[in-house]
């Protein structure tokens, strides 16, 4: 449908005469700068339109009858102005470098001339009269004052707009003028049209999402929830891993509920001078209850949510006094404002106990990383604009990821995108997700070689792990074996765990301690020697040999017992004061139960490889030939592993009455190297 022309001259609606327009402060400076340049250029542009000229020259002209008129200047008539009838060049002495006599340019028709103190006034005067020229003399007005006034007008001028620079941000300093962006909030506004993500661009956390969408049915709706005395949340908090989505899922709510959606992080409120935190805090609220329904979503709130009164600070110092106006804030919601904070964190343990609290953040949601069906939906998200080969299987992908967050299966997806282009692909494939996947797990190769001796002894450590992961139940599966450097060590042997586990048996972590340790009793059986390069295996095993023990009762000589060793950090003030909750003779014999767990791993990974030598033997030979080898070339070399054994047989993996713990608090091993 076509559009109606613009009339530019229409005349203005209703009766009201046309308003003049008023001239800003920019137009009004603009005018008072002219003004002072035209005013410059009046007092200069006399000595400007006229040449200086000798004394010798101007009798010389007398002389010619050249002289038209003269006038005296000023008290005594020392200073000569006139003008030529005929203007004469410029003698050869006045002449600009490297211009001719011939090229030699006239005077001006003006000319001014300064009388020597020797001459006389009278004569000159007469000589003036006998060349038939004009004479009159003038007194010249003293320009001292004009330029007094000048000087004065212009400072005067200068310190007026500075007194009303002044005044204008007197007031503003936390709300205005060039000082305002202190006190002003640094939030991010997303508008809802403006790159909309919703729970359909959130992959693998199905229950997460179940929780929040009540939070968006609630902005959408409030008066269903209001009919029957219902509330909305002030506060949901998400805590979790770093990359599991948690700042995904905050997007995808304002998405979802088409609502404002301001973003700030946690160390944005903190500035060196107390109070400006205070101030934005402050800034921020007002400006999301303005734009209610919104959502108010504040990252990494443990840069400014820490316990209060820690530290060296005291109560007074800048990140303080920015918690103190947060609680303030989110405990003076009215029930009609539809404004929630929504915040993220990934170390909850270290909030304020009053930023926890019900009425503050009412809800706690848990986003952990994904299992294998999350995984696979992840992989499905990150691999739309991917173009796959047909031997890309991602359900088997993803039961190889296990224990990986959103963000590492985006990078890994990335990375085998990136190999495939290097390799000139047009589809990538599962060798390149393969190729991927050794780079997030294992590292990036190095271009380091290993001599002759040093590659054998790495091969026996790795065949040591190896064989130990083979043979011990309750160890993961074998995935990769290599002695090729990659990251920070020579060699690596990749597990990859079978299925999502979440809980760990004591059988599992003295077989885990064992294979840890493995790679030192190749080493001892073999070469009568041990070496460095064992230096990891020897603090995975002894930070799992201590939780064992203190935190798990794994000990019969400890007991029943959780024992604190340690645990707070030095940034909450606490370890400064607090005592420790055993004597000197329980740490004694925490220490000896910690040895006698890593002794006994150690005789165990000794004897069992010293039971298998000849397999041990076979396995760092094809390893030192082949620098890799995966899963189907060991069960080649050594026939079905224990874990395949027990499953065929369908033995139960945990004997009945045996004590397990949660699988998250042990560390995560999926190679050993």
């Amino acid at each position: 449908m076509a559009e109606a022309p613009e009339k530019k001259d229409a005349p203005p609606s209703g009766d009201a005469p046309p308003q003049r327009p008023r001239i800003g402060a920019p137009s009004l400076w603009l005018l008072i700068i002219m003004g002072l340049v035209v005013l410059f250029l009046y007092l200069v542009r006399d000595g400007a339109q006229r040449d200086e000229i000798d004394f010798s020259f101007f009798n010389e002209q007398l002389s010619k009858k050249n002289v038209k008129s003269v006038v005296a200047m000023g008290t005594g008539g020392l200073r000569l102005v006139g003008k030529f009838k005929d203007p004469p060049l410029k003698p050869a002495d006045k002449l600009e470098k490297g211009q001719s006599v011939e090229d030699a340019i006239k005077y001006r028709e003006e000319f001014a001339v300064n009388l020597p103190q020797w001459a006389d006034g009278k004569k000159v005067q007469e000589d003036i009269l006998a060349s038939g020229a004009a004479f009159r003399a003038e007194e010249v007005t003293d320009g001292t004052a004009m330029y007094m006034f000048v000087y004065l007008f212009v400072t005067i001028l200068l310190f007026a707009g500075l007194w009303m620079m002044w005044r204008r941000t007197r007031d503003q300093f936390m709300g205005g003028g060039f000082l305002s962006s202190f006190g002003r909030s640094p939030a991010k506004r997303y508008e809802a049209s403006k790159k909309r993500v919703t729970f359909k661009d959130v992959a693998g956390l199905e229950t997460v999402k179940a929780d929040l969408q009540e939070i968006v049915d609630f902005l959408k709706s409030p008066e269903k929830f209001h009919r029957l005395g219902g509330r909305i949340p002030k506060g949901v908090l998400l805590n979790g891993p770093p990359g599991t989505g948690k700042t995904l899922l905050a997007r995808a709510i304002a998405g979802e509920a088409g609502v404002p959606f301001f973003s700030i992080s946690g160390s944005e409120f903190i500035q060196m001078f107390v109070g400006v935190g205070a101030s934005r805090v402050r800034d921020l609220f007002k400006t999301a209850k303005d734009a209610a329904p919104s959502i108010l979503f504040i990252d990494e709130i443990d840069a400014v949510g820490r316990v209060r009164g820690a530290g060296l600070g005291g109560g007074h110092d800048e990140r303080e006094q920015t918690l103190n106006q947060i609680l303030s804030e989110m405990d003076g919601f009215s029930p009609n404002e539809s404004v929630i904070v929504v915040a993220a964190t990934n170390r909850p343990d270290v909030l304020d106990p009053a930023l926890l609290r019900p009425g503050r953040f009412d809800r706690h949601i848990t986003v952990d990383r994904p299992n294998r069906k999350g995984r696979e939906a992840i992989l499905k998200v990150h691999t739309r604009d991917v173009p796959l080969a047909d031997d890309v299987d991602l359900d088997r992908l993803a039961a190889g990821t296990v224990g990986l967050t959103g963000a590492d299966l985006a990078n890994l997806v990335n990375e085998a995108a990136l190999w495939a282009t290097r390799q000139g692909k047009d589809r990538v494939d599962m060798e390149d997700f393969e190729d991927a996947r050794d780079k997030v797990l294992m590292g990036p190769k190095r271009e380091e070689i290993l001599g002759e001796q040093e590659k054998r002894m790495t091969a026996y450590h790795e065949s040591g792990h190896a064989l130990l992961a083979w043979v011990l139940p309750g160890v993961d599966a074998v995935h990769k074996v290599t002695i090729i450097p990659r990251g920070r060590a020579l060699g690596v042997t990749q597990l990859l765990p079978e299925e999502d586990r979440l809980n760990i048996s004591e059988r599992d972590l003295h077989a885990r301690l064992a294979f840890i340790l493995g790679g030192r009793a190749a080493e001892k059986i073999v070469f009568d020697e041990l070496s460095a390069g064992a230096e990891n295996d020897l603090q995975q095993a002894t930070k799992i040999a201590r939780r064992m023990v203190t935190h798990w009762g794994m000990s019969e000589r400890i007991g029943p017992v959780a024992y604190r060793t340690s645990e707070e950090h030095p940034f909450l003030g606490k370890e400064f004061h607090e005592q420790r909750e055993f004597s000197e003779h329980t740490a004694q014999v925490i220490d000896e139960e910690v040895a006698r767990i890593l002794r006994t791993a150690s005789d165990r990974a000794l004897e069992t490889l010293g039971q298998h030598r000849d397999e041990l033997d076979k396995l760092s030979a094809a390893l030192e030939e082949q620098e890799e080898i995966n899963e189907a070339d060991m069960e080649r070399l050594l026939g079905p592993s224990a874990s395949n054994l027990a499953r065929r047989n369908g033995k139960p993996h945990k004997k009945p009455g045996e004590k397990a713990v949660d699988a998250a608090d042990v560390s995560s091993l999926p190679a050993s190297s």
